[in-house]
This record gives C-alpha cells, sequence and structure tokens, in this order.
C-alpha cells in the first residue's frame, strides 16, 4: 500500500514545478530522490558500525603484516 508524503515549497518554486510537469515526472523524481538519500543514510550508518566494531578488536598483533607479506611472496 502507498502513503503521500507532502513537502512544503514556496510560491515561486511551486510555479517552476508546474511549467516544467509535462518535462518531468515529479513523483517518480521525488520517489528516486528519498529512496539514494536513505540508501546513503544507512550505508553511512552501517559504515560507522563497522568502524566501532574494527575498533574494538585492538587491531592485529604486532608484526602481522610482516609476516602475512612474508607468506604471500614464499608462497607465490
Amino acid at each position: 500500500m502507498s502513503k503521500i508524503i507532502a513537502v512544503k515549497v514556496s510560491d515561486e518554486l511551486k510555479k517552476k514545478v508546474d511549467k516544467f510537469k509535462d518535462k518531468i515526472n515529479w513523483p517518480e523524481e521525488i520517489r528516486l530522490f528519498i529512496e539514494r538519500k536513505i540508501r546513503e543514510i544507512e550505508a553511512q550508518e552501517k559504515m560507522k558500525d563497522i568502524i566501532e566494531d574494527i575498533e574494538k578488536t585492538g587491531g592485529v598483533p604486532k608484526g602481522f603484516s610482516v609476516l602475512s607479506v612474508r607468506e604471500d611472496r614464499e608462497s607465490g
């Protein structure tokens, strides 16, 4: 089921929207903008959670990177 979201705009902006209503599908454009913005915010929140989880681990043991690179070089 769909719901309606109302947005207040200035009289000047409303006139411009009306002027281009035959060239722009405003409901679709607004829907797409909202979807993109929500995906962006959700991604930022996930990244924040991931960073917090990584910081809680306390890092890797000293020398881990050197050993990992050495193992890669020797195996390949």
